[in-house]
Formats: C-alpha cells, structure tokens, sequence
C-alpha cells in the first residue's frame, strides 16, 4: 500500500518540485495550493486548489478534502517573503508574513493532526534567516520574526506529536532559486527538494524537533 504526502504550496518552487519527487518514489500525493500551475495539473497527482492557508475557510476546505485520507507525511511549504528595512517599516506586511509563514503551518498541522497515522512525519519549511544566532546583517524584519515564530513552533510541535508517534523535523532548504527570490540561488528546487527528502527519511522521533539546514548540518537557534 502506497503512503500518503500532502504538501502546501505546491504550485510552484520547492512545493511542486516534492510532487514530482514524492511522485516518483511511488507516494499518493496531495496538493494544496491557492490556484494550480501547468505544471502541477500536468503531473496527475490529488490537487487541492482554492485554499489560503491564511484564512478559516481555505484551511477548512484542505480538512474536509483530506477527511477520510491517513497521512504519513506533511510537508507545510507555503510562505512568503518580503523586504523592510528600519526607517520603512509596513507592520501589514510583517502581519502578513507571521501569517503565511507561522501561524498558517500551525493551523495547516493542527487542522490534519487527527489524520495523521502512527509513525508520521511532519517537515516544516522555514529558513536559516530565522536562527538568532546566525543574524549578522540585519533586515528582512517580518520575514526573520516569521521563520523564528515557525521554528519555536515546530519545536513545541515535536513535544506535543511526539505521544502520538509522530516526529517534527525544522527544515531549512538552502539558498535556492526559486521566483520568490528571483530565480538567484546556490541550488535548483529540484535538488533543495531531494536534500530535504533525505533529511526527512532520517527523521526519528529521537531527533524530532531538531533544526537542519538540507545538506545535513544542524543550524543553531
């Protein structure tokens, strides 16, 4: 029998890249996302389109299409990034990012946590410009207070999942060329995609909760 994967933010990027992936190694998949790409309707997999992780009705819509389906593996990928600089502070825009980029992957585990079957796995997409201790240049207010609300999140996630038997891993994928950072980066979505695969099979609940950069090093708070 086949396992299940339901990914968000699945149109494009890094999501669309872990369809394909988790495609090919024989996985049923679920998309959610807003509106489906070319793409993401060309590979054939399950879509869930129409829903905003930010808001009641979308996050509705994606429990009641997934009601009767158990899932192994959940990967909440969708996010945003934007720019603020100290002098030009747009508090909507940060509230805007804590939204898609925090509280939505909460909400997203929290609304799927009763189809979660035994020995799943849980793998939130965050990013190294969330770690305190990494910050050496400054900026990008609302995008690092988001990453940093998600990773504290993911962790008291893999306290309160680890009863279940379910583990939590805090992902952050590399620099990677995607159209959220205009296309410049160290990697392709499609290697981000199979680094970050492989840090989720090493996924235990010994480890859940632990903060990994996708070429393995574990990344500081």
């Amino acid at each position: 029998m086949s396992q299940t994967v339901v990914i968000t933010g699945a149109s494009r990027g890094i999501g669309l890249s872990f369809c394909r992936l988790y495609q090919s190694r024989g996985y049923d998949v679920y998309a959610v996302c807003r509106s489906a790409s070319e793409e993401l309707t060309s590979l054939g997999v399950h879509i869930i389109d129409g829903v905003n992780v930010t808001q009641h009705q979308g996050i509705e819509r994606m429990r009641s299409a997934l009601e009767n389906v158990s899932i192994d593996l959940l990967i909440n990928n969708a996010g945003i990034l934007r720019n603020e600089v100290l002098g030009d502070i747009d508090p909507d825009q940060i509230r805007q990012q804590f939204e898609t980029n925090a509280l939505a992957p909460l909400l997203v585990t929290e609304a799927l946590t009763s189809r979660l079957v035994a020995n799943a796995k849980v793998a939130l997409i965050t990013s190294r410009m969330g770690s305190v201790t990494d910050n050496t240049s400054g900026g990008r207010y609302g995008y690092r207070m988001s990453k940093s609300a998600l990773n504290i999140a993911g962790v008291s996630l893999s306290h309160d999942l680890k009863p279940r038997g379910v583990a939590v891993a805090i992902l952050h994928p590399g620099l990677v060329g995607t159209e959220m950072i205009g296309g410049h980066g160290d990697i392709t979505p499609d290697q981000a995609a199979e680094r970050l695969s492989q840090r989720i099979d090493g996924l235990t609940l010994e480890n859940s909760g632990t903060f990994w950069h996708s070429n393995g090093d574990i990344l500081p708070w």
